[in-house]
């Protein structure tokens, strides 16, 4: 990556940079393979943050089966993480996960679980086979303590494992129908398979390890029993270890990156976060594969503003993916990214994959349970990992006293909101959004992979009014 003109004097942001198009021989964003080349075994370079309310097992699931990678939280119990990672890689490739109840649950439980996935259907089983699915406008004036297979509809359409995607979209098509269950040779349900879906398995290549299964990753802190807690995530199958805390460049980190290095794992280790080349130097020194880059920059995150701390993540994503780099390791750029441009803008940078915490907390596949606000928009709750929430739920185990006295201190938002785009209330679609836009990026730099637009990207300065300039007017002037 270049400047146009002087690298300037001052530290930069997103908003302070654009990318100026070169001459390209890529005809079509289908073209740009998006794969890292960071050993992470990503297909995208997208990484979901490992926050308590973004990162859960149908997270997991539904970003690897599209080829970004999610990072289990360090506050969940290893046996936790263990049946996780476990039932991620037991997931089909194509077919979704399906959302089942009996033909006797009542509505209500229907309701209550029907938005856990953005497909939006419950679909009702018996002896294992479907007989029927439920929406959530079949529930609408339905009684809550009335039976499903009142008002479900009976006989859906099938498709059969294994399923070809252009053939079950040509069905579905031919139908007019969104999506149907998905069902073995022997009848019993496989999945579910929507319209959108096949139409994504041929764009999308899933993220899967050596046994050709779904990847995942989990996170571990700096304290305590720093090399107990990495054998037991190792052992469960993990795909990439993220040794985390908020100030990686500091001698708890370099120590528990020594006790992980000494066991000897196989897979990727990760740390952070650090935004300066030292940090990423003595990381690497440490043992590090890749370096977590960002301090302050999230949505849920008040470290600025508590401690004046920090680095404007343009710049700090620069300074440390160039000192990685001369290591032949990697960065992910982590936090600050609220738009499809400012990921481009990352990996412009040279970051080989983007972290994303808030931006997908609002989407059905995050953990946390929906909610309507006064006005009916749908959302979930959201909160920082060094926030008074998150530090209560990672020190359950100490005493009370302990407990209260962290409380009084926090560096990030305990009950922000975070509400679901209708035209955008799942995480595939965001996805959608987010690698269109890396995609078209890299045609206009002239770059079919990631290196190449790293080292074609031109970028320059502009001021405010530049930023809002290039901003779209939905309503008009």
């Amino acid at each position: 990556m270049r400047f146009v003109d002087a690298v300037p004097p001052y530290e930069l942001t997103y908003n302070d940079v654009f990318m100026v198009p070169g001459r390209s021989d890529v005809t079509s964003r289908f073209d740009v393979d998006l794969a890292t080349a960071d050993g992470s075994g990503a297909t995208l370079p997208l990484v979901v943050a490992n926050m308590t309310a973004v990162a859960g097992r149908r997270m997991a699931e539904t970003t690897a089966r599209r080829g970004a990678l999610t990072v289990l939280p360090q506050d969940i119990p290893a046996a936790v993480v263990t049946e996780v990672v476990s039932w991620v890689k037991t997931r089909h490739l194509v077919v979704e996960t399906a959302l089942t109840l009996a033909p006797h649950s009542p509505v209500g439980d229907a309701l209550a679980l029907i938005h856990k996935r953005a497909h939006g259907v419950v679909v009702v089983v018996e002896d294992g086979r479907p007989v029927g699915v439920v929406t959530e406008a079949d529930c609408t004036r339905a009684d809550r303590f009335a039976q499903l297979h009142q008002v479900m509809s009976a006989n859906p359409q099938t498709l059969t494992d294994p399923v070809d995607p252009v053939h079950a979209f040509a069905e579905l098509d031919r139908s007019r129908r969104k999506l149907a269950p998905v069902v073995g040779a022997d009848g019993r349900l496989v999945g579910v398979l929507t319209r959108t879906g096949a139409l994504r398995s041929t764009i999308y290549q899933p993220a899967v390890d050596a046994g050709g299964r779904l990847r995942v990753a989990a996170a571990v802190g700096v304290n305590g029993d720093v090399e107990g807690k990495a054998a037991e995530l190792l052992a469960a199958g993990i795909d990439v270890l993220v040794v985390d805390t908020a100030h990686g460049h500091q001698q708890r980190m370099l120590d528990a990156l020594s006790a992980v290095r000494a066991l000897d794992p196989q897979v990727p280790v990760v740390a952070g976060n650090v935004v300066s080349a030292e940090g990423v130097r003595d990381l690497v020194d440490a043992g590090a594969d890749i370096v977590k880059v960002g301090v302050g920059p999230g949505a849920m995150c008040t470290t600025r503003m508590m401690t004046g701390v920090g680095r404007p993540q343009f710049s700090a994503v620069l300074e440390c993916a160039t000192a990685a780099r001369k290591l032949g390791k990697h960065v992910w750029a982590d936090g600050g990214v609220r738009h499809p441009r400012d990921v481009a803008l990352a990996l412009a940078a040279g970051a080989s994959s983007v972290m994303i915490g808030s931006w997908f907390a609002g989407t059905y596949e995050s953990p946390g349970d929906l909610h309507i606000a006064p006005d009916g928009r749908a959302y979930k709750d959201s909160f920082g990992m060094a926030s008074a929430r998150a530090v209560a739920n990672r020190t359950s185990g100490e005493s009370a006293f302990e407990r209260a006295r962290k409380a009084l201190y926090e560096e990030g938002i305990s009950s922000g909101q975070q509400f679901l785009d209708p035209s955008r209330p799942g995480v595939e679609d965001l996805l959608d959004e987010i690698t269109a836009g890396v995609r078209s990026a890299c045609t206009y730099a002239g770059a079919a992979t990631l290196e190449q637009f790293h080292e074609r990207a031109v970028v320059g300065v502009q001021s405010a009014s530049g930023f809002a300039e290039g901003r779209p007017l939905y309503a008009g002037w």
